[in-house]
């Protein structure tokens, strides 16, 4: 018998969790508490009828024997009062009492097994929502971009939430020691986009499903246009595999459309962090528009303010850093900074990128002139 009782509720808790809401579980729990309620008043009211008790002490009684303490400093001594204590307590309360607390049981494994497998409803807001995930190690790439995002003063202590398919299992423990939620699911479906709290979200990253095909960008629109259509445009970051496609995500006033750059998860901080930067940052790595090219040029002691403004007048690019003779890379210096360099490195134009020469000459007929200027 006692072996049929456990697997009753066994299989109870079971359904429980897998099957039934937790608005249910909880509805299932109000419900035996009020039935318990009102047992706990039948048998105080038998208690102040027959045995002639103290309100507090019918209470305490009643109590007691709920609980099974039984203290005895208080009991029932007449016939009614004991065959209610038989029927109220014994048949009917420590009945309840045993389901009440089972129904609980039941709503906490319901609700880690929903957390667990990203069906809670975080009921969140002022968050980072990234939906979909990457193809190939996303566990890595996710793991890199939100220490990013962490070590970013805009972001250490924001929420983070990930909507996606690939986490049902849980997520794994490398993104859970970073703060990170999860809700399973797809943002091609609203109410999915609904539980991930897109509307009460901060910023809203749509990443590429692959990244090597540009038919996920058929998908990344679907979901650009029901962000759109919730008015959730300006702050969406979107990944776009083809150019081709960037004007049609751009057309939903969508905030930022970059290219899915998977060796550098590092871009969509900068998106959400520094807007349009992350345009130059993925020319570089994709050798459009702009790259950085590095120069041999001999310099012993000239500012750098001047040397970028040779440079930047000449039509040239934009000096970015310098190399020293020991050959050390010294980024973004004073402009007072006097420079001795073997080598500039030069945010040049792709379609037309100048020679050493150029550089040369224009660094030169610069300082010639102000030395003329300078003597005259």
């Amino acid at each position: 018998m006692n072996k049929l009782t456990r697997f009753v509720r066994h299989r109870k808790r079971v359904r429980h969790a897998v099957y039934m809401t937790d608005s249910a579980i909880m509805r299932s729990v109000r419900k035996t508490l009020a039935i318990l309620t009102g047992f706990v008043a039948l048998h105080v009211v038998a208690m102040l009828a027959f045995e002639n008790m103290q309100a507090q002490d019918a209470l305490w009684l009643t109590l007691t024997t709920l609980t099974t303490v039984g203290y005895g400093d208080f009991s029932a001594q007449t016939t009614m009062g004991r065959l209610s204590t038989v029927v109220l307590m014994y048949g009917i309360g420590i009945t309840l009492m045993t389901l009440l607390i089972s129904d609980y049981v039941d709503f906490r494994i319901a609700r880690r097994e929903r957390i667990r497998s990203g069906h809670w409803d975080w009921n969140m807001a002022d968050h980072i929502l990234i939906i979909n995930s990457p193809k190939y190690n996303r566990e890595a790439y996710f793991v890199r971009m939100i220490m990013q995002m962490r070590e970013c003063g805009d972001f250490n202590e924001t929420p983070i939430m990930l909507l996606n398919e690939d986490f049902s299992d849980g997520l794994p423990d490398s993104l859970r020691s970073l703060g990170v939620v999860h809700v399973t699911g797809l943002a091609s479906r609203p109410d999915d986009l609904k539980r991930a709290g897109a509307e009460r979200a901060r910023h809203i990253v749509v990443l590429s499903r692959d990244e090597y095909s540009s038919d996920s960008d058929s998908y990344t629109f679907d979901v650009a246009h029901r962000l759109w259509e919730l008015h959730l445009g300006p702050r969406t970051i979107v990944e776009c595999v083809d150019d081709f496609n960037r004007p049609r995500i751009l057309d939903l006033d969508i905030r930022s459309v970059i290219r899915p750059i998977r060796s550098y998860p590092e871009l969509v901080v900068r998106a959400m962090v520094a807007p349009g930067s992350e345009v130059i940052i993925e020319d570089m790595f994709t050798h459009a528009n702009d790259h950085t090219v590095r120069y041999p040029v001999w310099l012993e002691g000239e500012r750098w303010a001047d040397v970028v403004n040779a440079v930047v007048q000449a039509n040239i690019g934009t000096p970015l850093a310098y190399v020293t003779k020991s050959g050390d890379v010294v980024t973004h210096p004073d402009g007072d900074h006097h420079v001795h360099a073997q080598s500039l490195l030069v945010l040049v134009h792709t379609e037309h990128t100048p020679t050493a020469k150029e550089l040369h000459s224009a660094i030169e007929v610069h300082f010639n002139k102000h030395l003329k200027e300078f003597r005259q």
